[in-house]
């Protein structure tokens, strides 16, 4: 009988030890994955040749079709015309008076925006009768194009900065709203018990639980957030055209338009674009990479 126990205490331990073997060899895995030095070479050949052959890739092609004469040179300008245009407003002291002001209303847009869209983004995500009474709606605004704000926000608040934040607010909100939503809804329902149980609660219990669980799908919104805001404001420069409200990128693209400028509106086109992609690459990239690896979803490297 001794025999039987000592038998089946062993194939019964044989399974537990295996298990743990597996873990202590994916733990060493990973931690020599985390801890591996990547090199400079590995990094410039993986993260920055690649955008740098796409880029040559459509300026060679953008200078075979000017050069090809597909289009007269006032329509379909090469990209050597367009660099002129950008150097000009260089010269002249200009460009990036433009590009500042174009940089401060979306970020104080933005700001704006994040500071409402929070708040509502949580009052939907946790009152049900909020929820069914303006979660459509918050859907909506969503897909709602941008400019189909600038008419109305005219007649309400006139060619003044307030219409142009109006519109960056209404396409911005909707977003981070909604993004904190998803956040929320993402978050497993342990996370909140165990908030409640030790006394996390009210404002403590949104600070260090809720905020921090629906990190990823709020952080999502604020990108969204961002993006709908500096396409609000182009849309919104671009219409609300007064020599009141200062020149900013979208400005001096219906101005290079109004003179049959088409280097110029390609190189505001290019300038309106790098900042997009500037603003992403410089803040939301790293910060969501930064969340990421604190949740053990991204690796180092």
């Amino acid at each position: 009988m001794a025999s039987t126990d000592t038998g089946t205490d062993t194939r019964d331990t044989r399974p537990r030890n295996d298990l743990a073997g597996l873990e202590a060899g994916l733990d060493a895995l990973e931690t020599t994955h985390s801890t591996e030095r990547v090199g400079l070479g590995r990094i410039l050949l993986s993260k920055v040749v690649p955008p740098l052959v796409a880029i040559t890739l459509v300026i060679t092609l953008w200078h075979l079709a000017a050069a090809s004469d597909l289009k007269p040179d006032y329509v379909l300008p090469g990209p050597v015309d367009v660099w002129h245009s950008i150097e000009q407003m260089w010269l002249e002291g200009t460009l990036l008076g433009y590009i500042w002001t174009s940089i401060s209303r979306g970020a104080l847009g933005f700001a704006v925006s994040v500071a409402i869209g929070t708040p509502l983004g949580l009052l939907v995500a946790r009152v049900k009768v909020v929820r069914a009474a303006i979660g459509p709606i918050l859907s909506g605004l969503q897909s709602l194009p941008s400019v189909a704000w600038v008419p109305a926000a005219i007649i309400w608040f006139g060619l003044t900065d307030a219409t142009i934040y109006a519109v960056v607010l209404l396409g911005a909100v909707p977003s981070i709203a909604n993004g904190l939503v998803a956040g929320v809804d993402q978050i497993p329902p342990l996370y909140l018990r165990a908030g409640r149980t030790i006394g996390a609660t009210g404002v403590n219990g949104i600070r260090h639980v809720l905020l921090p669980a629906a990190l990823p799908g709020y952080l999502a919104g604020l990108k969204q957030g961002w993006a709908f805001s500096w396409r609000s404001l182009m849309a919104a420069e671009l219409i609300a055209n007064s020599p009141d409200l200062g020149t900013g990128l979208g400005q001096l693209m219906e101005n290079f338009r109004t003179y049959s400028d088409m280097s110029g509106v390609l190189a505001t086109i290019i300038l309106i674009l790098i900042v997009g992609i500037g603003i992403d690459l410089l803040f939301f990239s790293p910060l969501e990479r930064r969340v990421l690896r604190s949740r053990g979803l991204l690796t180092k490297g």
